[in-house]
């Protein structure tokens, strides 16, 4: 039988292994094939070496399929960090991001999530970044509000009279 190659193999073999990470279904399938080579004779280094992987990752798979059998080779539960805010502590944060953050002693009009980082460090003893204080907003409900810049020196009622939108509540001519 005649020889079949990949065209650019090097990048389909990543693409392949993004595909088989990309489903818990893929990854376990991945696994099992993994342990049937082990099973069939091949060594941890050799399988390690077809699949892309670290020998010891295919020992590890080879360990919980012994110790667990099937399921051992699924992806097991991951929790993740805990939350750094209890129940208690995280819906009083919700009441206070529905006030104005000037009556919690802020400079600022609206909540962001450099502000909202500096109120959990005052007044929770919490250190976030930036982008984690903006999932709270999203998880929370919240969407980024910002204001449209207006021009340094305009005169409001100038910018109104050449708007070409009308003012809300007013309709339209047709």
């Amino acid at each position: 039988m005649k020889r079949l190659e990949i065209q650019d193999a090097a990048v389909m073999q990543i693409a392949i292994q993004q595909e088989i990470a990309r489903s818990e279904e893929a990854r376990y399938d991945h696994r099992l094939h993994g342990v049937l080579l082990v099973a069939s004779g091949e060594s941890c280094i050799e399988v390690g070496r077809k699949f892309g992987e670290d020998p010891r990752t295919i020992q590890r798979w080879v360990k919980r399929f012994e110790q667990r059998g099937f399921s051992g080779l699924r992806d097991g539960e991951r929790p993740g960090r805990p939350r750094t805010l209890d129940a208690r502590q995280w819906e009083r944060l919700e009441a206070e991001l529905r006030r104005s953050p000037r009556d919690f002693g802020h400079e600022q009009n609206l909540w962001d999530g450099k502000l909202l980082g500096l109120h959990l460090k005052q007044h929770y003893g919490v250190a976030l970044g930036v982008r984690q204080c903006q999932r709270i907003f999203r998880q929370m409900g919240f969407r980024l509000r910002k204001p449209r810049p207006q021009v340094a020196q305009s005169d409001p009622v100038a910018v109104t009279k050449t708007k070409k939108t009308s003012p809300a509540g007013k309709a339209r001519r047709r």
